[in-house]
């Protein structure tokens, strides 16, 4: 169905697929009027990891407060609203049911269509902050829960091209950093480490079989875990910043070399890098200077708008909205919802 931005669009979005708790409200799905997010970080943290049933338990406590500071802070009423948007799915199924339950319930009360979210849509379209999207175009979605490469030739269009094997980048990271006594959320502590650190020990690369686009990161969360095992068993002494620099060079090099394979073999006109993953230093370096070398436009978000938030559920709901995707009140949250179906 073809759309026109031409459409003036005023969108609420509901975003509990994990352990933020967030709402926002977007203009034209790129004017960002607020921005709400309660994080849980500290309350995990404890658990060195997400506890669902605690998320859950406190997304029922903030949703509310959420939904009232962006509306506020918007300075708009619920007649000014087009739509509210929800994350679907994936995500954890009691956070998700939250945001949906509730998403429905304002949907209902103020007489305001539903449209349904794929999370991975969101990060991809948190990149329309920054720029216009050009397609057709790859996108590295690379997050705890998922490392993705996914092709868009249109908007609303997505093939996945390539797909983690095993771990996730980021999940990779939070196990790697928990190895090294690092607290939850261990991606941007392996971050702040590295830059002390050396890259100087030789971490495998999983290129897998020729020309293949999938990631695979469980053989090297092992390596790093042998190495650290095996070093204390010989009671060598372990330079972790060295250890935090070589395993984020590994886990870049794959991730970008990966990525341009994609952009060539696709003759893409744009670059997009997101998720949580994407705030990483290196990978940002890296990407960016191999996306220079080929003269590919590259997107990165700002560090902001790389982890969970509702205003790129806004920002792909635009897109959901002006194509005319709607859900009734019998949508229900989708823990492993496929991108294709988007």
């Amino acid at each position: 169905m073809s759309f026109s931005f031409e459409e003036k669009t005023l969108i609420l979005a509901i975003e509990t697929s994990c352990d933020e708790t967030a709402a926002a409200v977007v203009e034209n799905g790129k004017i960002i009027r607020s921005n709400a997010v309660a994080s849980q970080i500290d309350i995990h943290r404890r658990f060195g990891g997400v506890v669902p049933e605690v998320a859950s338990r406190h997304h029922v406590d903030q949703i509310t407060v959420m939904v009232e500071e962006a509306m506020n802070e918007a300075g708009v009423s619920w007649s000014d609203l087009d739509a509210i948007a929800v994350t679907q799915g994936p995500g954890l199924i009691g956070a998700l049911l939250v945001g949906v339950n509730a998403a429905k319930a304002l949907a209902f009360a103020h007489g305001l269509p539903l449209v349904p979210v794929h999370h991975i849509t969101g990060h991809i379209y948190a990149n329309r902050f920054v720029t216009e999207l050009q397609f057709p175009l790859i996108a590295l979605v690379v997050s705890g829960g998922h490392t993705e490469l996914v092709l868009m030739r249109t908007h609303g269009s997505y093939e996945v091209m390539g797909t983690t094997r095993d771990d996730a980048a980021g999940e990779a990271f939070d196990k790697v950093a928990r190895s090294l006594g690092l607290p939850y959320p261990g991606g941007p502590e392996i971050d702040r480490l590295a830059k002390n650190g050396k890259a100087v020990i030789d971490f495998p690369r999983a290129w897998l079989e020729e020309g293949s686009l999938d990631f695979s990161f469980s053989g090297l969360k092992s390596a790093v875990l042998n190495y650290l095992h095996n070093s204390r068993q010989r009671g060598q002494s372990v330079k972790a910043e060295d250890v935090a620099a070589s395993f984020q060079e590994s886990v870049s090099d794959v991730l970008v070399k990966k990525t341009m394979m994609a952009a060539e073999r696709f003759q893409v006109h744009q670059i997009l890098v997101a998720g949580g993953v994407s705030a990483n230093s290196n990978v940002r370096q890296k990407m960016t200077a191999a996306a220079n070398r080929r003269s590919i436009p590259l997107v990165i978000p700002p560090l902001k708008y790389c982890t969970d938030n509702a205003a790129m559920i806004a920002a792909a709901g635009t897109i959901g909205y002006l194509k005319g995707m709607r859900a009734d009140l019998s949508l229900n949250g989708s823990p492993n919802l496929a991108i294709e179906d988007f």
